[in-house]
């Protein structure tokens, strides 16, 4: 679990994101403007910094320029969308930049792995008798190795993250082959069947009609 800081001007959109965060198992902290931001920044109490750029007083590339010494990671959030800006955003420090608006399962992924390359997220994850290795990227049942292709090291992955979340055939694509992937949604529906048969989870990863997949979560 990360407490991160939110600076945001916008009140709503900061409760979207700390409810993003609260699914997603951190804790969240909110900040409207700049030179607050700076200040509570300067404080050392964050894991993380998810930065707008339009904030009132200090904007968000002034508030990272203040920030060169400080070792919290950031993450921009921003509705511009320009090249320059995320160039800019990145050249200044930024760990990553995501235009707004943004799918909340997208952001939770960025975070967790900035967070995992801070060596701060969480590089095991457990579910029943599976565990997945992030780190060594390794997947065993019951202590035994199971090889996975990376694809479906990464869907398995997607679905450990988000036990108990409705997901989409397009969601997947897009969290695990991208965005810009030209594939069918029945690769989907291939990969998670492999899941189901190499990790024994037919009874748990549950069909949705219409709509796609879910993870059980175990009790």
């Amino acid at each position: 679990m990360a407490h991160i800081l939110i600076v945001e001007d916008e009140e709503n959109i900061a409760r979207m994101i700390d409810a993003t965060l609260t699914l997603g198992g951190h804790t969240g902290s909110w900040c409207p403007d700049g030179a607050q931001a700076v200040e509570s920044i300067e404080s050392g109490r964050f894991d993380l910094v998810l930065l707008d750029v339009l904030l009132p007083g200090l904007d968000g590339f002034s508030v990272m320029e203040r920030l060169n010494a400080q070792a919290v990671p950031v993450i921009f959030l921003s509705a511009m969308q320009q090249v320059e800006d995320k160039v800019r955003g990145l050249r200044l420090g930024a760990e990553d930049y995501i235009a707004k608006p943004f799918e909340p399962l997208e952001l939770l992924a960025r975070i967790e792995v900035v967070l995992r390359r801070r060596g701060r997220g969480q590089a095991l994850l457990r579910y029943g008798p599976i565990r997945q290795d992030l780190d060594s990227h390794t997947v065993t049942l019951r202590g035994e190795a199971v090889p996975l292709s990376p694809k479906e090291f990464e869907l398995l992955r997607v679905f450990l993250q988000n036990q108990n979340l409705a997901l989409g055939r397009e969601k997947l694509l897009a969290m695990v082959w991208g965005y810009e992937f030209a594939g069918e949604s029945r690769t989907v529906d291939i990969h998670v069947q492999r899941l189901r048969q190499k990790l024994e989870l037919a009874d748990r990863l549950v069909t949705l009609p219409r709509i796609g997949y879910r993870l059980e979560k175990l009790p």
